[in-house]
């Protein structure tokens, strides 16, 4: 049901493209792991892999649960709280385990945070947390890096601006773009296997940054266009 309700409302606030690496599907009992930059970022995510065949299980904060109606709704999908700084963090990578056991595609935010700034531009990962490279060292489960760009046109700064922002974006549409990496295998030691997914997930992300610029780039071209057609008219 979020799923749905993501890829109804996503088109709505904004053009999403998606682009994979030569892989293309994502294979049952793999990690995703998404750059983080906006409370839109869920959406975003699921409605671009919903359109890839795939129905994830999501790893994101315990608070969601406390929402009327929406913390329901995921337990019943069975995606998995996590409670920060507290003891049952731990509690949210053995659920994911045992999801990524029966099959279950997993997604977790490496970043575990939204950006503090208020600018809606759009910038590199920040330094990564080490729960992805746990999860994966300790399963094998392949890591699938994801990039996405744009969502921060639609929700970013402060709470007045993001409901703005919202209520503004079906208007704007602004260009939001997805790239879905091809699979990695993380070995070594933690460090070493939580800095090899940063890269990873930064190279996924600018392919994404790279196609919203593109996006933008060939709107405004057309726009110009169009404006200058109109003034050939005019004379």
């Amino acid at each position: 049901m979020l799923t749905t309700l993501a890829r109804t409302v996503v088109p709505v606030l904004g053009r999403l493209s998606v682009t994979t690496g030569t892989v293309g599907a994502i294979a049952p009992g793999s990690v995703v792991a998404p750059n983080h930059t906006a409370l839109i970022d869920p959406g975003v995510v699921l409605t671009a892999l919903r359109g890839l065949g795939t129905e994830p299980v999501v790893l994101a904060a315990a608070g969601l649960w406390r929402v009327p109606v929406l913390g329901r709704l995921l337990t019943r999908e069975g995606h998995i709280p996590v409670h920060r700084g507290s003891r049952q963090a731990a509690a949210a990578l053995d659920l994911a385990s045992q999801a990524l056991a029966a099959g279950r595609v997993v997604v977790i935010y490496p970043e575990g945070r939204i950006p503090r700034r208020r600018d809606s531009a759009d910038r590199a990962p920040a330094s990564l947390r080490t729960g992805v490279a746990r999860l994966a060292l300790a399963t094998g489960a392949p890591v699938v890096p994801l990039g996405h760009a744009g969502a921060r046109r639609i929700v970013s700064g402060s709470v007045p601006k993001q409901i703005g922002g919202l209520l503004t974006a079906p208007l704007r549409r602004p260009a939001l773009h997805v790239h879905v990496a091809d699979p990695i295998h993380l070995t070594g030691d933690l460090p070493d296997a939580t800095a090899h997914l940063h890269t990873a997930v930064q190279q996924a992300w600018r392919q994404a940054a790279d196609q919203v610029i593109s996006h933008r780039s060939h709107r405004s071209g057309r726009c110009g266009r169009a404006g200058a057609g109109r003034g050939d008219d005019a004379h």
